[in-house]
């Protein structure tokens, strides 16, 4: 009977911190961030501009040189697409065609330079 007590125990903490592990929190310019493979990626925006900050596991900022994204993401209940180019050391600018608002909801493709691709789910 203890035996199982204690899997059980065990399993549900594995459970709890895995779900930790991949909640979304706030990033370090105070966006909203998620996990994307080898990635955390960080989400603001400003009216029609979507800036993407991209960081390794570690929170050391990755070079985004070479690096492009498309956002789908649903604003007022229609789709936006939005295409991300490098801007600046470690992040990635788009424009949107309509006013986005915070927090996003939607998926980002993010290709890097050497065409690994991940994904986004805000």
């Amino acid at each position: 009977m203890k035996s199982k007590t204690l899997v059980l125990v065990m399993l549900l903490a594995a459970a709890s911190l895995n779900a930790n592990a991949h909640a979304p929190k706030t990033g370090q310019n105070g966006g909203q961030q998620t996990d994307a493979g080898q990635y955390h990626v960080e989400a603001l925006v400003s009216e029609k501009t979507l800036t993407l900050y991209i960081y390794d596991h570690n929170e050391k900022a990755v070079q985004t040189k070479g690096f492009k994204a498309t956002a789908i993401l649903v604003v007022d209940g229609k789709a936006e697409r939005v295409t991300l180019l490098p801007e600046g050391d470690n992040k990635l600018l788009g424009t949107s065609s309509i006013d986005l608002k915070a927090p996003i909801k939607g998926a980002v493709q993010i290709t890097n330079n050497v065409n690994g691709t991940v994904q986004a789910k805000f």
